[in-house]
């Protein structure tokens, strides 16, 4: 397929700017047999069974963004790829001319060395632990369609209420509108939750440039997997339940896994998994997920998923109905195109 296959028109009001007052408030577009159905997502429980499985995702997101002045005088904006060592990041950098290697960029008083690039990214040595100083001198890494400065609330709620292991530049955005007390109901539904970790790196926010997707690269994501979760898909699977995947991300890590192995086994690795219509999905039952840009290789995957045409009708519907789009917009909960 092609990359035009997956646009569609979207007008620029109904891309949400703001997270709404109550996490589980949004509206949920259910995709099964009958075609798109207008929920709430306070209605999720309703849609599961008994015995299925939740998998999240568990990453942190942290304060990954930085400005700073190049020692030539210019601007530069940085933003953290993945930490490698303790006081080495590999970030990409947004100014009026590349970084060099052997340059310094300074950030609040402090020296941060360009020591060589990497395709699109920078390696970049800081003077002290990278995750103490994006502590410090970071903010909240908001996506580029999101106009505002990031505040206080954006620090809080570009967050799951399950965020634990600090490594994300991105959120897992279909986890954000979950709230505890939506959690209690899944459990008094039956409905167990377990974690996996993919730590979303900036490369989700990377544009496909080219028009036959086949020769699209992913960057490569790290992903854990831990023995708890691996024997609690093998069971659910065994008793007949439904693994559901909140977000692409727990998507790619639960599908490498088991495209590495055969099944899914406990352990750690890296994914760059593009994921398009013609795969076939090895332990995904149904998806949780929020609306994409188009042309993504996150609307692919759902494509992928769901059924090309009928996500793509559904995403006209959804524009129709006023649906509130992308990381702090409303969510689908899509059955697999096979079993519907």
């Amino acid at each position: 397929m092609q990359k035009s296959d997956f646009a569609y028109e979207l007008p620029r009001e109904l891309i949400a700017q703001a997270p709404l007052r109550e996490r589980d408030g949004s509206r949920l577009m259910h995709l099964g047999a009958d075609g798109p159905e207008h929920r709430r997502f306070g209605d999720l429980p309703g849609l599961l069974a008994p015995g299925d499985l939740l998998v999240v995702n568990d990453t942190r997101v942290i304060n990954a963004r930085l400005h700073g002045i190049k020692d030539t005088g210019g601007s530069v904006e940085l933003l953290v790829e993945r930490i490698e060592a303790d006081r080495v990041a590999l970030c990409q950098a947004r100014s009026s001319k590349p970084l060099r290697p052997g340059r310094v960029v300074n950030v609040s008083g402090w020296r941060l060395g360009v020591v060589e690039r990497e395709g699109e990214f920078f390696r970049l040595a800081f003077p002290v632990a990278v995750s103490g100083f994006l502590e410090r001198f970071g903010e909240t890494p908001l996506p580029p369609y999101i106009e505002h400065a990031p505040g206080p609330c954006d620090s809080r709620r570009y967050q799951t209420v399950y965020a634990a292991r600090p490594g994300a530049v991105a959120a897992p955005t279909a986890g954000l509108h979950f709230s505890e007390c939506l959690f209690e109901r899944l459990a008094e539904r039956g409905v167990e939750v377990s974690a996996v970790t993919l730590h979303v790196g900036a490369g989700t926010f990377q544009p496909v440039r080219i028009e036959d997707i086949a020769r699209h690269r992913m960057h490569a994501e790290r992903y854990e997997i831990s023995a708890e979760t691996a024997a609690r898909i093998h069971a659910c699977r065994q008793a007949g339940g439904r693994v559901v995947a909140v977000g692409t991300t727990v998507v790619r890590a639960l599908e490498t896994a088991a495209a590495s192995s055969g099944g899914i086994g406990a352990g750690a690795g890296e994914t760059s998994l593009f994921v398009t219509p013609g795969y076939r999905f090895l332990v995904v039952d149904a998806l949780l997920t929020n609306f994409h840009l188009p042309e993504s290789t996150l609307l692919m995957l759902v494509c992928a998923f769901a059924g090309h045409d009928r996500v793509m009708s559904a995403y006209a519907e959804a524009v129709v109905e006023r649906y509130r789009f992308f990381s702090y917009g409303d969510a689908m909960f899509c059955e697999r195109a096979g079993d519907v």
